[in-house]
């Protein structure tokens, strides 16, 4: 392929990546106000549109035409930069995840995935590192002392999560001997899912994954009882919104790298013996990603509505007591699994 054609290929994955993930933000705030609906017995949103349907849309137009109130004592221009850096890294990291096979179509050959190089989870990690910037700035610009405070807490939480989530992650690469997202969904085709060889790694990370995301039941952040809205109680408007939609963007993108490490990706167990045509394989195993995905959603929004908020002290104490060393037996087992069975 051209350069021309390359850049085209990619503007129109870029686009329907982010048309995608806009429209699934959208519609995932819907579908938890449903799910906790109905996990408390409620009817939840059915005013607006058919069966509630547009709330969402609502939601962001009541956001648009609210009063932007900046605090008199705040540092406006970190203020205004959080939630922009809130927001582009979480929709940034959507780049490197494989959403579905090599499409062949009209003689090209697309790979599903906006960026398809080497070190992808490095990147990963390395953008959803600098998430804990937006929350400090938010927190400690606001000139509040409930911001400040869930700022404060918001960067301990993520630094210790992420250290179990590293080593989670280190498992998952010593098997498939690469950093590239789709080499490690290809080393998991059939059954041989990361989370099924290694349980204990998957756990960590998706315990992690809730700490990230900065929610229920790791939500110290943004504790009403305590810190009123956390580093987001001085955000009105737009900017609120911002955080809102980083919020939910970052539970795609949390969902979408369990998926891609430990679900086997895109992969239906031995579709590929079925004789299918691409077009078809293609369709099913994208299909087959956004239902693994969804899931996931379905899981997170579920916690969130059963169990309740840690205190601090248990929150640090599980992370570093318990998670930090469960994440360092996986290594110790993957390792074992290479050495005795050469997988």
């Amino acid at each position: 392929m051209s350069i021309l054609e390359i850049i085209v290929f990619c503007l129109i994955k870029i686009v329907f990546v982010l048309g995608l993930m806009l429209l699934t933000v959208t519609y995932l705030v819907y579908f938890e106000r449903k799910v906790s609906a109905w996990a408390q017995n409620r009817v939840g949103p059915n005013r607006v549109g058919w069966y509630g349907l547009l709330q969402s849309f609502a939601d962001v137009l009541k956001l648009l035409l609210k009063e932007d109130i900046v605090p008199e004592a705040a540092n406006k221009p970190l203020h205004t930069l959080a939630p922009i850096l809130a927001l582009f890294v979480a929709f940034t990291t959507y780049a490197v995840i494989p959403f579905g096979p090599d499409l062949n179509i009209f003689g090209y050959t697309i790979p599903l995935v906006v960026a398809d190089v080497n070190i992808g989870i490095l990147y990963v990690l390395a953008l959803t590192s600098l998430g804990v910037y937006a929350i400090t700035f938010a927190g400690w610009s606001s000139g509040s002392k409930y911001s400040l405070l869930g700022g404060v807490r918001s960067s301990a939480q993520m630094i210790s999560y992420e250290i179990s989530m590293g080593f989670s992650v280190g498992g998952v690469l010593l098997l498939a001997g690469s950093l590239r997202p789709a080499d490690i969904v290809m080393a998991q085709s059939g059954w041989m899912w990361n989370a099924i060889v290694q349980p204990i790694g998957f756990i960590t990370f998706l315990v992690s994954a809730f700490a990230e995301t900065n929610r229920l039941p790791f939500d110290l952040p943004e504790a009403e009882p305590e810190l009123v809205g956390g580093y987001h109680t001085e955000y009105s408007s737009m900017k609120f919104a911002g955080f809102f939609m980083a919020e939910y963007a970052n539970m795609i993108i949390a969902s979408t790298m369990i998926v891609t490490l430990y679900l086997g990706g895109w992969h239906f167990p031995y579709l590929e013996n079925f004789g299918l045509s691409n077009g078809m394989f293609v369709l099913i195993s994208f299909l087959t990603f956004c239902v693994k995905v969804a899931a996931l959603l379905f899981f997170f929004i579920w916690v969130r509505w059963s169990l309740p908020r840690f205190r601090y002290d248990q929150l640090m104490s599980l992370g570093w007591k318990v998670m930090f060393p469960l994440s360092l037996v996986n290594i110790i087992w993957v390792a074992v699994l290479i050495m005795v069975f050469k997988i």
